[in-house]
């Protein structure tokens, strides 16, 4: 079993995250710099808020606001923002984005504080609407098109289904590629300024191991088979080769890390049989229909077993890790897919990260 690794080689773990404001470090910034909060999910697009104190000994005007004049306008909506956090000797980035906005708060008898709000480059997408018809191809030909269009660089692992027209209905670019990629059980995430997609089955960004009353401060799990089901099957009309479509999730379906008895199975041994039948979706011949009800059946099967938990913070627990939960009893200790993460730092905690996490499998 795969040890706990150190988040440091010294003996306290300093992880005050840096900001970077056009590519520089800053003093001022850094020292007035008070909290930060970055979520992202397995949806695309990551958002960052940090916080500063707002005053400040400003040169020939004394005690005063500390970015609201324009010889300081560091902390400016389109200024160009990353941000690195983790052990300060070895820093890793966790967010890469503009500026979008500013807020500042003040309360009586409390110093000024100054919000910075930003998004990653998938705000381009999140603000680009569109009714278009998407011509037919692969869905790796689509997902390049759209990024192409925004100025995007991408980079699609896989995903060379073949699929027929796609329309875009007063749908943000954002909205159509994840709808898309939905359906076919794929993930997109920015990585700097790359757009990284794959299916879910290829995505393994980071591997780490937590152990309770360590690095992992907290953990709610649970098990429920609320939405588990034994199988899907679709039934549709191949109009090319004028035949019909009859399918049933296989071995192919993707159940994700982890080992021990799925959902499906505990189901039919505690319950029965629950099949569902997917009516809702179109197909253009027996291959699309098998990646789909694959796709349907692994969404599922992947909630059965949910964690949302609080570790020392980690710059390298991201959507996508995986994420090994030790001394949380052998039911539930497992390998488990982080869905969404939240790295949060303030002066009286430190840092730390929230995450949320999955898994298809109980243990003993």
């Amino acid at each position: 079993m795969t040890a706990e690794a150190a988040l440091s080689n010294d003996e306290i773990y300093s992880a005050v995250p840096i900001v970077e404001i056009d590519g520089q470090v800053n003093d001022m910034v850094q020292s007035l710099f008070v909290g930060m909060d970055m979520s992202e999910s397995d949806h695309g697009m990551a958002a960052m808020e940090l916080r500063f104190f707002n005053t400040a000994t400003v040169e020939q005007q004394g005690n005063d606001f500390a970015f609201e004049f324009a010889d300081n306008d560091l902390l400016s909506i389109g200024k160009s923002l990353r941000v690195m956090a983790g052990d300060q000797n070895d820093p890793q980035e966790i967010f890469h984005g503009t500026i979008t906005g500013i807020e500042m708060v003040v309360e009586q008898d409390q110093q000024p504080v100054l919000i910075v709000l930003a998004e990653d480059t998938l705000q381009k997408a999140r603000m680009s609407r569109h009714t278009r018809l998407h011509s037919a191809g692969t869905v790796q030909s689509i997902v390049q098109s759209v990024a192409s269009d925004l100025g995007i660089s991408a980079q699609v692992s896989g995903l060379n289904e073949s699929v027929d027209d796609q329309m875009q209905f007063n749908e943000s670019d954002l909205a159509f590629l994840r709808r898309m990629l939905h359906r076919f059980d794929a993930d997109l995430q920015m990585v700097e300024d790359t757009l990284q997609v794959a299916p879910r089955t290829d995505i393994r960004r980071n591997e780490i191991t937590l152990q309770l009353n360590s690095q992992l401060l907290s953990i709610k799990v649970c098990a429920d088979l609320a939405h588990q089901v034994s199988h899907i099957t679709f039934a549709g009309w191949d109009v090319a080769a004028g035949q019909e479509i009859n399918v049933q999730n296989n071995a192919n379906a993707d159940t994700g890390p982890g080992q021990g008895r799925t959902g499906s199975a505990i189901l039919t041994q505690a319950i029965g049989e629950r099949p569902e039948h997917v009516p809702h979706i179109s197909t253009q011949n027996q291959e699309e229909a098998q990646a789909l009800v694959n796709a349907c059946f692994s969404q599922r099967a992947r909630r059965f077993v949910r964690a949302d938990a609080v570790s020392v913070g980690n710059p390298n627990l991201r959507v996508g890790s995986h994420v090994t939960l030790q001394g949380v009893g052998p039911r539930f200790e497992n390998t488990y897919y982080v869905t969404e993460t939240h790295h949060h730092y303030d002066t009286s905690n430190g840092y730390q990260t929230r995450f949320k996490a999955e898994c298809s499998f109980l243990g003993a």
